[in-house]
């Protein structure tokens, strides 16, 4: 994206500090043009589990997308956050809702993105999460996740101090529980389809993997 194109989605969001973390994370983090190359040739519906302040699906709106958008995640002011930019929008083909997917997920055919949030889960939930998430994707569509994954690195031990970081500063709402490994998705996820799981962390310090189920 152009840096006009980041300030426009930054500058929908209404409180200083979501505006500047927007912008911060468009400029810097390479998960927004993978999910993008691996979504925008099949125009399904998409599940964004863990949405946050729903830039992911913003981005993929504008870098055009034009599919149905259905964001869940559990912090309620981050919610609220991106429900003001839909309202600036003017968008219909946007919905955000407070969620927790520990209990459950909603009736959903076509992709499915959970990004960055199976750290908060206990494994037995992780792997439900994934299973569930896998079961709503049809043939032709895709899982996408990004994870810290578990390994010996000092970007794994990055990783972890970064979480605790955002915990103590109540940018998210709980503290790491585990990490799964590439083992653990490829355990997971293989019965449902073929699974690539590659580097993501791009020019940061962080142990990010992009973990892909195609159907």
């Amino acid at each position: 994206m152009s840096p006009q194109d980041i300030d426009r989605i930054a500058s929908a969001y209404p409180k200083t500090w979501d505006r500047c973390y927007v912008r911060s994370k468009l400029k810097s983090d390479p998960l927004y043009d993978a999910v993008l190359a691996e979504l925008k040739d099949h125009d399904l519906p998409l599940l964004d589990l863990g949405c946050g302040l729903g830039l992911t699906a913003f981005y993929l709106r504008d870098s055009g997308m034009k599919s149905d958008m259905l964001g869940l995640d559990y912090d309620e002011r981050k919610i609220e956050g991106a429900n003001a930019v839909v309202r600036q929008r003017q968008d219909e083909g946007f919905r955000f809702e407070h969620h927790d997917a520990r209990q459950g997920l909603p009736e959903h055919q076509g992709h499915v993105t959970i990004l960055d949030i199976l750290q908060f889960f206990m494994p037995e939930e992780v792997r439900s999460l994934l299973q569930q998430a896998a079961e709503r994707v049809p043939e032709g569509g895709k899982l996408v996740v990004r994870s810290g994954l578990k390994d010996d690195s000092w970007r794994f031990k990055v990783t972890v101090a970064g979480d605790l970081f955002a915990k103590l500063t109540s940018w998210m709402k709980a503290a790491p529980t585990c990490y799964p490994t590439a083992e653990d998705f490829e355990q997971t996820l293989s019965p449902f389809g073929k699974v690539r799981i590659s580097p993501l962390w791009g020019p940061t310090p962080f142990n990010n993997h992009l973990i892909v189920l195609e159907r």
